[in-house]
């Protein structure tokens, strides 16, 4: 069944069905907002009126659908006791929403139990379908402002293709075609690099059709389950246009930002091997939750449903998903691209071309991972005229100087005077004193300049 085009006899005046791993509808989900709202405008003040009737409505939601019942009460409880407290007498919505989700989660556990402040996305909920701008026609907006959350691609030293997927955003054939371009561009790769470090969620359709390039089609990833409904599979599709990646080295970068439906992708990578994983912990938050459009202008996410993957028998809520290599957060991808030329040297049997190109990236990457500090006293030393090419040294540096090209500063790479130069991943100098060296990348001896 397509969650998007039927969800599941919700109140359609009340409930819109959003589920943050598996639907491919309505309103895309996040784990973890980062604030109480999702837009920039002035927010209205409260009455009190307003006010008791958003409390009401979402005491009422939590009761009705919250998936864990045992923990239904512990909830309740906060929010009566702050209510009673009065910590909830404030007129700004904006910092009601803050309260409301600090209570929410804090007597939960429960990430995806949180009340954001949006009033475009409320009046979205709101709309009659087809009519202005409705749920639907909020999410594709969404979906294309961001590209479908694949928001960069690169070609890394030594041809390690890199793709920063920044959310699991869905919108019918559009998002699979965007989907289609990028995986044409990693299938030519020697390796692929996927960061999903900041990833807060999406929809679980984007996540099926990603996984279905690296694993053979009727493949069963989750069965989700929801109350008394039967459950719902999700398998991988049969016909991906771009073809299947499966065998091509993966990494997959990850940290503490990454959830729902990020780690939902992150965790077939983990329980199918079809990769490693860099970087730190993800956050935690494994459950379905769908949004509820609370008056006068927020949006609850409540979890109605919990996953279950086929390998594991379980998820990762609460616990989130370790990597295979921990590293801080901003080294993760210098690591990756690391361990992939590393991997690439070791079990794909490069031609001569492919290794010496896989070597001349691996020197700039760990320069980068490990600086290197030469004394300026040394620096001085190396400086001179080599031909038509001068090394000269100032502003604490060496300089690379060159009729009618711009200056281009030298980055030292080892401590034995071999240097990168500013601007070209291509060209490298090394100095000996004596002599400059010349090299390219390619080409297999470098152009030696004796000092003049």
């Amino acid at each position: 069944m397509d969650w998007t085009e039927n969800p599941m006899t919700l109140n359609r005046h009340m409930t819109v069905a959003v589920v943050s791993l598996l639907l491919t509808g309505a309103l895309p989900a996040q784990a973890q907002p980062s604030g109480p709202t999702t837009h920039a405008e002035a927010p209205a003040r409260l009455t009190p009126a307003e006010r008791d009737t958003a409390l009401a409505a979402i005491t009422e939601a939590v009761q009705k659908s919250y998936v864990f019942p045992e923990k239904r009460a512990a909830v309740l409880e906060r929010l009566s006791q702050s209510r009673k407290a009065g910590r909830y007498d404030v007129d700004s919505p904006l910092l009601l929403a803050e309260r409301v989700t600090d209570d929410l989660k804090g007597s939960s556990g429960d990430l995806h139990l949180y009340l954001q402040h949006a009033p475009a996305r409320y009046a979205a909920a709101k709309a009659p379908k087809g009519e202005g701008v409705d749920a639907d026609a909020y999410r594709r907006n969404q979906a294309l402002r961001e590209h479908h959350g694949l928001t960069e691609t690169r070609v890394l030293a030594g041809n390690i293709r890199y793709l920063k997927i920044a959310g699991f955003r869905w919108t019918r054939d559009e998002t699979g075609a965007a989907y289609d371009d990028a995986m044409r561009f990693l299938k030519d790769g020697d390796a692929l690099i996927l960061d999903v470090r900041g990833n807060g969620g999406g929809a679980h359709a984007a996540v099926q059709y990603l996984v279905s390039h690296f694993l053979e089609e009727g493949t069963l990833l989750m069965t989700f389950h929801r109350g008394s409904e039967p459950p719902v599979q999700s398998r991988t599709l049969e016909h991906v246009p771009a073809g299947r990646l499966k065998g091509k080295p993966l990494y997959v970068l990850i940290d503490g930002s990454v959830g729902s439906a990020g780690e939902d992708f992150v965790y077939d990578v983990q329980q199918f091997k079809l990769g490693e994983l860099i970087g730190a912990r993800t956050s935690g938050a494994a459950n379905n939750n769908w949004f509820t459009p609370i008056p006068p202008a927020f949006m609850l996410s409540v979890p109605e449903g919990r996953p279950v993957h086929s390998v594991s028998q379980t998820n990762w809520d609460g616990v989130g998903i370790a990597p295979d290599v921990e590293v801080p957060t901003a080294q993760a991808l210098e690591v990756a691209h690391s361990r992939a030329l590393k991997g690439l040297m070791a079990t794909s049997a490069p031609t001569p071309a492919q290794r010496a190109e896989y070597t001349w990236a691996q020197v700039g990457i760990e320069a980068r991972l490990h600086p290197v500090s030469i004394a300026p006293a040394r620096l001085k030393s190396l400086a001179g005229r080599f031909g038509e090419m001068q090394a000269t040294f100032r502003d604490g540096a060496l300089w690379l100087v060159r009729d009618r090209r711009q200056d281009a500063r030298l980055t030292p790479l080892t401590q034995d005077g071999l240097f990168a130069v500013e601007g070209s991943e291509r060209l490298r100098v090394r100095l000996t004193g004596k002599a400059l060296e010349l090299s390219r990348l390619g080409e297999p001896t470098p152009v030696v300049l004796a000092r003049s």
